[in-house]
């Protein structure tokens, strides 16, 4: 299949983020556990990350990013006949964080809803958008990925909350406009045999919230960090290549590569065992962290800003999270 005769779906129409202005730095942690600025670059490629400050909610963000990517994509709130947000910090248990971003955008009554994949969280909002679009059910689908995990992580804790950064990103999709540009393709997974290798255990009906379960931090972030490594560095690679190898493409005809920003050293082994050029795998971790389903559209959305990513380039976008889940997606921009 040659490089311009794929089938695309869905179009991405605009793309927005939104970072909180607070910056922590590794030599903040320095004075808040027991770490050093060298320990986690070395681990993590992690320099500083983004904290929201007291009173700014997980919607806040969402629909700061959900306004920038309205503006990009030339679209008014009333416009959007669905929104989709990923995240596993909502404002609150009920009802969804995505019903609140409706009104802060001020959008009509269209269907609104979270989903919870963690880190793959925006991955999997796009998958069903393009879904939604393609059978002609929606039009225009607001996707939002976003994450104010600074309120979940354990600051005593220093294997975790070195990792993770607050912020959220977001695209508009729409139907394709007869060109070759739009998605591609999309793969989706989830093994839940390793469910509990990444999960915030308190909170639920398995272990509701008590003062036992608050004074044990059983409501913050659990991480067993090699089960999680090893499950991104294969399933990552095995996801990435699938979507490539399903659209009929090589490698060499990916522009860019724009993987989960959750650990330089995770990135780098899936980009060499896909043999990509380094040149071409897109990065931000040293200054926003692991923001989990906020992090591939921050990363577009940056890229496209300043002119790296262009119309008709081919993206893939790659991420793992809790679950754990996973999956991939190859745009045509």
């Amino acid at each position: 299949m040659s490089p311009g005769s794929f089938k695309t779906g869905a179009r991405i129409l605009g793309t927005g983020h939104f970072l909180p202005p607070l910056v922590r730095t590794n030599e903040d942690l320095e004075k808040m556990v027991e770490t050093s600025d060298a320990w986690i670059r070395e681990r993590t490629g992690i320099r500083e990350r983004h904290i929201a400050p007291d009173g700014m909610v997980t919607s806040d963000m969402a629909a700061a990013a959900g306004k920038n990517a309205l503006d990009a994509a030339g679209l008014a709130a009333k416009d959007v006949d669905m929104i989709i947000v990923g995240t596993v910090t909502p404002d609150m248990p009920m009802p969804a964080t995505a019903t609140f971003v409706q009104q802060k955008i001020g959008a009509p009554d269209c269907p609104a809803f979270d989903l919870s994949a963690a880190c793959a969280g925006f991955i999997y909002g796009i998958s069903i958008a393009d879904k939604f679009i393609r059978s002609g059910a929606a039009k225009h689908v607001l996707v939002i990925g976003v994450e104010l995990l600074s309120r979940v992580v354990d600051w005593t804790d220093r294997t975790t909350c070195v990792l993770f950064g607050d912020g959220a990103g977001a695209m508009v999709l729409g139907p394709g406009d007869g060109s070759d540009r739009g998605i591609i393709g999309t793969q989706i997974f989830t093994d839940g045999s390793l469910a509990r290798s990444l999960m915030i255990p308190a909170g639920g009906s398995e272990l509701p919230v008590t003062h036992a379960v608050l004074e044990g931090r059983q409501n913050k972030v659990k991480m067993k960090g090699q089960d999680i490594f090893k499950a991104a560095v294969r399933n990552l690679y095995s996801a990435s290549q699938g979507v490539v190898d399903a659209a009929g493409m090589k490698n060499d005809q990916v522009d860019w590569v724009c993987p989960h920003q959750a650990n330089l050293r995770i990135i780098d082994q899936v980009v060499q065992r896909a043999n990509y050029e380094r040149s071409r795998v897109l990065s931000n971790i040293e200054r926003v962290g692991n923001t989990s389903s906020a992090s591939i559209p921050i990363l577009v959305d940056e890229n496209v800003r300043n002119g790296k990513i262009k119309p008709g380039h081919v993206v893939l976008m790659c991420a793992l999270g809790a679950g754990v889940s996973w999956g991939s997606a190859l745009v045509r921009m």
